[in-house]
């Protein structure tokens, strides 16, 4: 049976499809009750009559229950296992209750047995469906054999007409799982778009942030080194620290509420003041006018982390931008001079998150080293 994950109670298409599949398997089994129902009117003995009835009240109502579980998967399991060891108590009391009922005249039982046959797929998988099927002919052989009835009738009505029954209510519990897992997969795939939203976010977050903080954290340090020597421009230092602070903050509130569009060329200009107030010499190359929002907000990030590695992973005395677009393709080059060994620390996403993030936008990140000049090259589709 389909998992408990999605419960159709809180939809209301699978809701009416569980209703539907519910109709579809009762008429069916309860039709084949009304046979049995056939004997009793061929019964002259009351006693049996009224044995026979009890017995094949109580199949029914088993029978509506293990139909009740079998399109409903949120039950807890104890009840599924109570609903089915009551089927099989039943079914074997129907035995001597059932047997009985007009023999030698009518296969009684064979109906009941037929109809057992009839719920093995709403209960087993395919090999004990089998085994069922077998000792329910067995069965029903021995009620001929022991009521004195035709042992051929018997097996014919149970294992033919249960075979009947099996195959269609299989394929009506096969369909029911197959909308519910449907479901279920609509529901993951909804789960799975929130975590890529969440995740793009986080990016987002760390990429603003790890930016803001690098630039701070360098400004704090010079001011602090300049305070003995030149307090003007430490307390110069230290305002452009508040200011960048206040920025940073401004931008992550921004894009904690959803309504942050980055503009690439105002990140252009800050990553380049900001390089430029740290003593680098930076040229940069404008974006093209008609790049679309998609491309430059990818573009923006890689500036952003371009720009953090140039401050903390070089000595760089210059840095050259230069973004353009060939065709269906935006490209980003920043190059630096000053680029040592030390690499990244062991807390930074840096050029591996890059990496990650353009291949999932279907861009590439290309990054090379010549002495101690430093390339790192952007590529990312543009889509209107």
């Amino acid at each position: 049976m389909a998992s408990a994950a999605v419960t159709p109670r809180a939809d209301r298409r699978l809701h009416r499809a569980r209703q539907g599949t519910l109709v579809s398997l009762a008429t069916g089994l309860w039709a084949s009750a009304l046979l049995p129902a056939v004997g009793l009117t061929r019964e002259p003995d009351g006693v049996r009559v009224l044995l026979g009835a009890v017995g094949i009240l109580a199949f029914v109502a088993t029978q509506t229950a293990v139909l009740y579980e079998a399109v409903t998967p949120w039950l807890d399991q104890r009840w599924r296992r109570r609903a089915q060891l009551s089927l099989i108590g039943v079914a074997v009391l129907t035995v001597p209750l059932v047997g009985p009922v007009a023999a030698g005249v009518w296969p009684t039982w064979a109906w009941l047995g037929a109809s057992l046959i009839g719920m093995t797929p709403l209960l087993v998988r395919l090999p004990a469906a089998l085994a069922v099927a077998a000792g329910t002919l067995l069965v029903s052989a021995g009620v001929a054999w022991w009521t004195g009835g035709a042992v051929w009738r018997n097996l014919v009505v149970t294992g033919g007409i249960g075979v009947a029954v099996a195959a269609v209510n299989g394929f009506q519990v096969w369909f029911w799982d197959l909308l519910v897992e449907a479901r279920q997969g609509q529901a993951a795939q909804a789960r799975l778009a929130a975590a890529e939203e969440r995740l793009r976010f986080a990016r987002d977050v760390h990429d603003i942030l790890g930016h803001s903080l690098t630039v701070i954290a360098l400004k704090a340090e010079l001011a602090a080194r300049l305070a003995p020597i030149d307090p003007e421009r430490a307390g110069r230092e230290a305002a452009e620290v508040q200011q960048l602070a206040s920025s940073a903050l401004s931008e992550v509130r921004e894009t904690v509420h959803g309504y942050r569009a980055v503009d690439l060329g105002e990140q252009l200009t800050a990553v380049a003041g900001v390089l430029r107030s740290c003593g680098v010499r930076c040229t940069v190359v404008p974006p093209p006018v008609d790049l679309p929002q998609a491309a430059a907000a990818e573009l923006a990030a890689v500036l952003r982390e371009a720009g953090t590695n140039v401050l903390r992973h070089s000595r760089a005395e210059w840095c050259r931008i230069h973004i353009d677009r060939e065709g269906d393709v935006a490209r980003m080059t920043v190059i630096n001079d000053g680029a040592d060994d030390r690499g990244p620390d062991s807390h930074s996403h840096g050029l591996r998150g890059l990496a990650d993030r353009l291949a999932a936008a279907g861009g590439e990140l290309r990054v090379r080293q010549e002495d101690a000049v430093f390339t790192l090259e952007a590529t990312v589709p543009v889509t209107p």
